[in-house]
């Protein structure tokens, strides 16, 4: 498992209130090991830092 499906997963388990949209694209994010567009980097960044997780360790391609 890479850094960002951990991320994902993490957001997805913690119990945080996600909108159907945010839930849908962390479900995608969580099970695929394929980098990251860039628009999916930034809205993992930007849903991590809503719901206070810390930001993703590599700081490359997630």
């Amino acid at each position: 498992m890479v850094e960002h499906q951990r991320a994902a997963m993490s957001l997805l388990t913690a119990g945080k209130p996600l909108k159907p949209r945010e839930g849908q694209s962390l479900g995608g994010i969580a099970f695929d090991a394929n980098p990251l567009s860039e628009k999916q980097h930034n809205w993992l960044v930007i849903l991590l830092n809503k719901h206070g997780f810390p930001p993703l360790a590599d700081g490359g391609d997630a």
